[in-house]
């Protein structure tokens, strides 16, 4: 039997992913992924108020701390006809893009980088040369040679006292790191820079949503008032902070995201030809700028496209049953309509019949069932979802931002269009929708203001809450293009309660196992081919998996195929 290499779990924060690779010498010739942890909000929300169906589901995630409530009121609005007034719709779309600034900044930094980044290889930088490489990318204001130096000394402290942390049982000196001491000193110094940056930036979250994480939603609207002389309410001088919160947003990603990425990127555009996955991209779109359900006035597109092909977007109907599936041959449940055919979430079914197997195991029932992720197909074709999807979405459709963004990278780095499909391209596309969102919300935050001195301060439809005035049954679909791609929230409400609720997220689209076809997911499909250089260090399987950006713990254990321990990572 070929040696089967294990990494358990690869993880973050939260939720445990498994990946599993078939190797034929040091190449992965097949990968498969499970999710090892089993949610089941779903079933706890039936017979609830629908109402208060985001305060349980906003709880999927301790990441995104706004995207399942979003995705919730969205789909009680949907439902029930709903419809909320303007303000109200310009502050959900501050509050979802300052999500992704924060996100996708906290992932680059803290997450994706140290697989691009040898941090131990800083304390051989020159601070003198360091600054002057930062000085050449960008106008960043923490250039110096003295603060470059300072950085350096604190580095070397932590190593000599052994307080390095998330850094401290990485894979340094790795053949794969390829970028000079300086360029990993200044990596390095921007890390720690962002830690700082984000504590500004989750003030937008507390300002319009009374906490973060997890701020407050309100079916019909958002749950804080608007009045710009009262002490009880959204004012003018809070208002006032998220401007300044918006522009140091700015300042950082135009000056050290955005040149940092294309800065690491190239030293590395190899990797615009390895981790493609399926060749097949989905999006529900998002950011609204009239009916919430009218695809065509958002700012990212609803749609999908097929193999690769951008001049054609086909059309994404939520509510179709022929549509939106998911498949559970290879997963750890039950249907009652049995293996080999889909449910829409409308009929979608939670029953945890089956049971996985208890830890620890030496590999899985590749064969059987394998993963506490369902399979969703579309048209029963697998999908990508995330910052590739929606970029790619934005360049087919014309949108001039997206396509000056994205033709401006493919030149600097000088890499063909066909490196857009890859764990590279991955990478790239969250940061350049950084930069649009962000570019967005600065006039999406002008018109609120507008609104208010113009007299309007509505926030919420206040004749919507007579449960009397419902059907007696209804069904709607919320969506939301959260950071880590299509999010798609399903609910059935009988008698003014929840009948049936189900949610379909970004990493069970990227994630799920293979389907009744054998068709693998994006996971699976972007790990085979790749080149191990050092398979007791897979640190190639970590830069794509990293790329989708997988809601994980921090912590990776490595295995052998006899179940014995290789490695261990842990983060204090």
């Amino acid at each position: 039997m070929s040696k089967r290499l294990v990494v358990d779990p690869i993880t973050r924060i939260e939720g445990h992913l498994r990946v599993e690779a078939q190797m034929d010498g040091n190449s992965i010739a097949e990968a498969y992924s499970s999710g090892t942890m089993v949610r089941g909000i779903e079933i706890i929300l039936r017979g609830r108020d629908p109402r208060d169906a985001w305060a349980f589901a906003q709880r999927i995630c301790g990441v995104c701390t706004l995207v399942h409530g979003i995705a919730s009121v969205r789909a009680v609005e949907n439902a029930l006809n709903y419809k909320i007034p303007p303000n109200a719709q310009l502050i959900r779309n501050l509050m979802i893009a300052a999500q992704y600034v924060h996100d996708h900044v906290m992932h680059f930094y803290h997450l994706h980088a140290l697989d691009w980044v040898d941090v131990v290889s800083a304390l051989s930088a020159d601070p003198k040369a360091t600054s002057d490489l930062a000085s050449a990318i960008s106008n960043y204001p923490r250039s110096s040679p003295g603060y470059f130096a300072d950085v350096k000394k604190k580095l070397k402290t932590f190593v000599e006292q052994g307080q390095l942390g998330i850094f401290a049982n990485g894979y340094w000196g790795h053949p794969e790191y390829k970028l000079p001491p300086e360029a990993n000193l200044m990596a390095v110094a921007h890390y720690l820079d962002a830690l700082e940056w984000q504590r500004d930036v989750v003030q937008i979250h507390t300002i319009f949503g009374g906490k973060n994480p997890h701020p407050n939603f309100l079916v019909g609207g958002v749950a804080n008032p608007l009045d710009p002389n009262s002490d009880s309410a959204v004012n003018m001088e809070q208002l006032a902070k998220i401007g300044e919160v918006i522009s140091k947003m700015e300042a950082f990603v135009d000056q050290a995201y955005v040149p940092d990425t294309l800065a690491i990127a190239g030293f590395y555009k190899d990797w615009g030809a390895i981790g493609e996955g399926v060749g097949n991209f989905l999006t529900y779109g998002d950011f609204p700028t009239g009916d919430t359900d009218d695809p065509s006035t958002f700012l990212v597109p609803r749609g999908v496209i097929l193999d690769r092909d951008l001049s054609t977007i086909h059309d994404v109907d939520l509510h179709a049953e022929s549509q939106i599936q998911e498949y559970i041959d290879h997963s750890w449940y039950d249907y009652s309509v049995g293996d080999g055919k889909g449910l829409h979430p409308y009929d979608g079914e939670t029953n945890l019949n089956f049971t996985g197997p208890n830890p620890p195991y030496d590999q899985l029932n590749v064969d059987g069932r394998y993963s506490w992720l369902k399979s969703p197909r579309w048209n029963g074709k697998a999908m990508e979802v995330g910052p590739l999807s929606r970029m790619l979405m934005l360049y087919a459709s014309g949108n001039a931002h997206a396509k000056e963004l994205v033709d401006y990278t493919l030149r600097t780095l000088d890499v063909p269009v066909t490196a857009l499909f890859s764990t590279l391209g991955r990478t790239a596309a969250r940061t350049l929708e950084t930069k649009i969102y962000l570019d967005f919300m600065r006039g999406w935050y002008d018109q609120l203001i507008a609104n208010i001195k113009a007299g309007d301060t509505r926030t919420h439809n206040p004749d919507l809450w007579e449960p009397s005035t419902w059907p007696k049954k209804a069904q709607g679909a919320g969506y939301m293009e959260a950071p880590r791609g299509a999010l798609g929230h399903w609910i059935v409400i009988e008698d003014q309660k929840i009948a049936n609720y189900q949610a379909i997220v970004p990493t069970t689209w990227n994630a799920g196992p293979r389907d009744h076809n054998g068709l693998s997911g994006p996971y699976e499909a972007a790990l085979k081919g790749h080149n191990l250089a050092v398979p007791d260090q897979p640190l190639e399987i970590l830069r794509t998996i990293h790329s989708f950006d997988p809601c994980i713990a921090c912590a990776v254990h490595l295995t052998g195929e006899d179940g014995e321990e290789k490695l261990q990572i842990k983060v204090s």
